[in-house]
């Protein structure tokens, strides 16, 4: 058991390796560079004009006039002494900037995976329990459909149709700007409603796997024995339901929940976008932009160890939770 264990932590850190190398290199792989646009001119603004004197020198502090293997190096050196360095473009520290985005986005994640968890498991019971018939057949043909929609393409339409058409929601951003709030809870209620699309986005593009998951294993468990005893005593379709047949089937749907928060950070990335909502994605896309290797590092990296802190929660929730179940002879 303990070589499993550490053989299951060497992958996790081999992983973890590859993306700190993937994260440095990427960034480095795209046209132009982070002075290129400090003294691009867009859209009508002049930004600050460096000569190429200036260049030299901002490259030389920041390391980038070294060899490549030789900034993978300090890159490395600074990561083990928790330095994540400073945005080349906002001239502020990247864990700060990524501190003041990270509450928008865990706001919607959140609010996300609480709904779609909740629905997909939900309309999964049902459609086990009444499987063949039409219900059954219409949600699994709904919840089919759905999930194969990308996340960018439903953010589009309710933005196009919830907010453009029928003017519900706003169009973009977080709170509304220059807004005056008598009370916390006025600029609570602006919050929600800005975040409800983003929100909705979301967790429809992640309620038919819980529906899918939870379906299959109400099925499983509908098949046992015990639940045709507790059918034979006559209990309430609810009860044996919810009570008896859901707790044993919740196993599975848990650890998706784990496994879908890391996937949920990446799909924000493209639903901030839409929505012009100022969270990790929004700012990820401005410092793809701006070539800012620094911040983009820092997010990747933030991004990635997230992913694989889930991975690991997912696998040590699944064996508290089944003792019977070995996870770690994968």
């Amino acid at each position: 058991m303990k070589k499993r264990v550490l053989w299951k932590w060497t992958e996790y850190l081999m992983t973890f390796l590859l993306i700190i190398t993937l994260n440095f290199m990427i960034p480095r792989l795209m046209p132009g560079d982070p002075f290129t646009f400090l003294s691009a001119e867009e859209e009508g603004q002049v930004f600050i004009s460096y000569s190429q004197e200036q260049i030299d020198k901002y490259k030389a502090y920041y390391g980038l006039d070294k060899p490549l293997p030789v900034q993978y190096g300090n890159y490395l050196v600074n990561l083990c002494r928790g330095d994540i360095g400073y945005s080349i473009y906002y001239n502020v520290s990247v864990l700060e900037m990524i501190g003041k985005r990270l509450l928008w986005t865990v706001g919607i994640v959140l609010g996300a995976i609480l709904i779609s968890t909740a629905a997909g498991t939900v309309m999964g019971c049902f459609s086990a329990w009444y499987r063949d018939s039409l219900l059954d057949k219409l949600l699994y043909f709904l919840m089919i459909t759905i999930s194969e929609i990308p996340a960018f393409l439903v953010g589009i339409l309710l933005l196009f149709i919830l907010a453009g058409q029928f003017g519900w929601f706003p169009l973009f951003g977080g709170m509304s700007s220059f807004a005056q709030y008598d009370t916390s809870l006025e600029r609570a209620k602006d919050i929600l409603h800005h975040a409800f699309l983003p929100v909705l986005t979301l967790s429809l593009t992640r309620v038919g796997g819980f529906y899918l998951l939870s379906r299959n294993s109400m099925l499983e468990v509908l098949a046992k024995d015990y639940m045709r005893t507790a059918r034979a005593k006559g209990l309430a379709r609810v009860r044996i339901i919810f009570r008896h047949a859901l707790k044993n089937a919740l196993l599975p749907v848990i650890t998706r929940v784990f496994l879908s928060l890391g996937a949920m950070f990446g799909g924000a990335v493209l639903v901030e976008n839409v929505f012009s909502y100022p969270g990790l994605g929004r700012l990820m896309r401005e410092a793809v932009m701006l070539r800012d290797y620094v911040l983009i590092q820092g997010i990747f990296l933030f991004v990635a160890i997230l992913v694989l802190t889930m991975n690991l929660l997912a696998d040590t929730v699944y064996k508290k939770l089944d003792p019977r179940v070995n996870y770690y002879d994968g």
